[in-house]
């Protein structure tokens, strides 16, 4: 979290977000989640089975820097793998503080096609500038360690290969993507669905991702990480 923002601007930033997406289509029911890591290394969740547009900042699950909840309703089960992003993520950016989970409708739906180990080739300057690289995770149940693990070994993987990643997708799930701040990683999950939307209206079009050249321009001149 960065040190403009207290426990209580994180509360209303969760609720702000969590609302937001929800107006917007980008979850649905009680699907999904939200987390911040605060200052002193604990964080805020949103509580299992609640709906992110009506979240209330005072009921959100409080837990230590060790994940014992110490107040608001009961967490949600998916912490125990916001904290391993937040573990692996933090050796390639320290600033990370906010890890958001969606079922969003295309980016699912794209793992219902054998997408491969990346989720989408580089398509657009903006998704190769604002999410990056977009590694598939297998199908595992819901809460399950093994994806946590996998989810892990994944930033570990890219990070030391000079290209440190902002989202993973869980097969037949959704998205988690995290960033410096709630609207900062909400940016990184609009754009990643936005081109996943892109790429199924093209399909039968068979859409050519941008070339190696293009690549390289986008690197050279706004540090993408492709």
């Amino acid at each position: 979290m960065t040190e403009s923002m207290n426990e209580n601007e994180a509360r209303e930033e969760i609720c702000r977000v969590g609302r937001s997406l929800f107006e917007r289509g980008y979850v649905h029911a009680t699907a999904g989640n939200i987390s911040v890591r605060l200052d002193d290394a604990g964080f805020l969740i949103t509580p299992t089975d609640a709906c992110l547009g009506f979240l209330d900042p005072a009921r959100l699950a409080r837990l230590d820097a060790q994940g014992r909840q110490t107040g608001g309703d009961r967490a949600s089960k998916t912490i125990a793998l916001h904290t391993r992003i937040y573990a692996a993520a933090r050796s390639f950016d320290a600033n990370t503080a906010c890890v958001i989970h969606t079922h969003s409708t295309h980016c699912v739906a794209l793992t219902l096609q054998s997408p491969g180990d990346e989720l989408l080739p580089a398509l657009t300057p903006y998704f190769v500038m604002k999410v990056g690289h977009v590694p598939v995770i297998p199908y595992h149940r819901p809460g399950a360690p093994e994806a946590a693990e996998q989810v892990a070994q994944a930033i570990e993987r890219f990070g030391a290969a000079g290209t440190p990643i902002r989202a993973v997708m869980l097969t037949r799930l959704g998205p988690n993507v995290w960033h410096d701040t709630p609207g900062a990683a909400m940016a990184v999950l609009e754009e990643l669905e936005e081109t996943a939307r892109l790429q199924q209206l093209a399909q039968a079009a068979r859409p050519q991702p941008l070339d190696a050249r293009q690549i390289d321009e986008l690197r050279r001149t706004f540090g993408a990480r492709w």
